[in-house]
């Protein structure tokens, strides 16, 4: 059974970093393409950043030069580094894993809280 465990969140001020790690159980993290996306209040979740099988990144504009996504294929950990946090990252940050051995198929963490506040 495949679980993703989002951790890291929390409050902090503006300016201030944050390290969010998403540990993925069962066979699938080094095949699947790892998703950070966000969810603020009275928003549509957004993708955050992207990390492919071979490592290529992309992130949203709002994130670049700001957050760094990274992934640790022997510790089937996604991470997302994030730094200079504003409050317009406020929201619930979810992982999301991308598989398409035998079809394509989509698993969720359950997301973790964070608070930029000023």
């Amino acid at each position: 059974q495949v679980q993703l465990v989002e951790s890291g969140g929390g409050s902090v001020q503006v300016g201030g970093s944050l390290r969010l790690s998403c540990e993925v159980s069962g066979p699938i993290f080094s095949t699947s393409n790892m998703y950070w996306h966000r969810q603020a209040p009275g928003k549509q979740r957004e993708m955050v950043a992207r990390i492919g099988t071979l490592g290529r990144i992309s992130y949203a504009d709002s994130v670049k030069g700001r957050f760094t996504v990274s992934r640790d294929n022997a510790k089937m950990t996604l991470y997302l580094e994030m730094n200079n946090l504003a409050p317009e990252d406020t929201a619930i940050y979810y992982c999301h894993a991308e598989n398409f051995i035998g079809g394509p198929q989509h698993y969720w963490g359950q997301g973790t809280q964070v608070t930029v506040s000023s």
